[in-house]
């Protein structure tokens, strides 16, 4: 009997769901997956249709335009392309954006974007990173300063995911330098309505080479003092911590459902090419090896699974979702370098979904907070 994988969290609505996303996977999202590595991006019309479907902000609640759902919908979108490789698209920035929305925002600032979001009519994203600002969101030195119903933004920001597509930005920025934490606010920025705006280039990454990872520039773009999130100023930084768990439970997810395609697809290449009269996946070496990706595998599983159950029902703490980014972000990188090793040469190529992977998966450990930010995270729950 193969070892099964399957997430603990699945029902009968839930395995449907999941085959619907399946669906869209396959047959919109991997056939157009080369052409956006090429280009740098997947372009407006698949956010559009995935929309269309109800797959974007699904578990946002229907009276704001979502799908009404809770985060094992979302879960299963994730899961899906992570297991397949695909990059391009990020329904999970644009999910957290649409959360500060939804648990941080005011009644106006929810009803106007929400659902255009849900719709995918505006991509989400959050420009919090910036070249002198990394995982130190207290070091952060793009200025929103008050001058009378308007707020002016000046500064830069750097490794901005869905920047290139975005439609709404959430700016972390410092409305009172004099103070730290809470000198931080959060300002809503809609690119297509503001002067001074401006998308750099799309970065030239190693990895994640479908996805619109970009700078984006503000010089003296004006907003109306209505569009700082919540409506008071000075919440920033702990708006930005109050979600973290969702996020970071996110990464875990992403690095499981990658691990499980990862061991699919060496399974598969083993048992199917042969050395010395015989395939692969008979010598011993690979049969040992194979166990133990897999037994990594269950126990993640079993750890991811643990903290999606705990995050629905609303009591995950932010030092165990610190522990599953760290624990899988690293896992995931191990697992895939062994599967990578029992490809061979054809594991380092990119038409190979291993090589893919491989290089996908190193961001894991940096973004979401660095790994070694992780391990202070946890050590001062101690």
């Amino acid at each position: 009997m193969p070892i099964d994988f399957h997430p603990a969290w699945l029902d009968e609505e839930l395995t449907m769901y999941r085959d619907t996303v399946a669906r869209f996977v396959d047959t919109e999202m991997l056939p157009q997956d080369e052409e956006s590595r090429k280009r740098g991006h997947v372009g407006h019309d698949l956010w559009r249709r995935a929309g269309e479907l109800g797959l974007l902000c699904s578990d946002i609640p229907e009276a704001y335009g979502g799908g009404g759902g809770d985060f094992r919908h979302e879960a299963a979108f994730y899961d899906a392309m992570s297991r397949r490789g695909l990059t391009g698209m990020s329904p999970s920035v644009h999910s957290i954006v649409a959360h500060y929305l939804l648990n941080h925002g005011t009644e106006a600032q929810k009803q106007r974007y929400l659902p255009r979001m849900a719709r995918g009519e505006i991509v989400g994203a959050i420009a919090m990173t910036e070249p002198g600002a990394g995982s130190d969101l207290q070091g952060v030195r793009t200025r929103a300063e008050r001058r009378g119903d308007n707020y002016v933004i000046n500064g830069s920001k750097t490794f901005i995911t869905n920047g290139y597509l975005a439609g709404l930005v959430l700016v972390v920025a410092k409305t009172d330098p004099a103070q730290r934490a809470r000198g931080t606010s959060i300002l809503i920025v809609e690119p297509s309505e503001v002067e001074g705006f401006r998308v750099g280039r799309v970065l030239d990454k190693i990895g994640l080479k479908a996805q619109d990872t970009s700078e984006l520039f503000f010089d003296d773009v004006t907003v109306p003092a209505e569009n700082i999130l919540g409506g008071q100023e000075g919440q920033g930084f702990f708006q930005l911590m109050s979600d973290l768990p969702y996020e970071r439970t996110i990464i875990g997810v992403l690095a499981v459902a990658a691990m499980e395609g990862a061991y699919e697809a060496t399974l598969d290449y083993v048992r199917q090419r042969n050395a010395f009269g015989k395939p692969i996946a008979d010598f011993q070496n690979t049969r040992f090896k194979l166990a133990e990706i897999a037994t990594t595998i269950k126990v993640a599983r079993t750890f991811v699974d643990r903290c999606v159950a705990d995050l629905v029902a609303g009591k995950l703490d932010t030092a165990t979702a610190s522990m599953v980014k760290l624990w899988t972000s690293e896992q995931q990188g191990k697992v895939i370098d062994e599967c990578l090793q029992l490809h061979g040469g054809y594991g380092f190529m990119t038409e190979y979904l291993i090589g893919r992977m491989y290089v996908d998966c190193r961001i894991q450990r940096i973004y979401g907070g660095t790994n070694e930010v992780m391990k202070e995270v946890i050590s001062r729950a101690m």
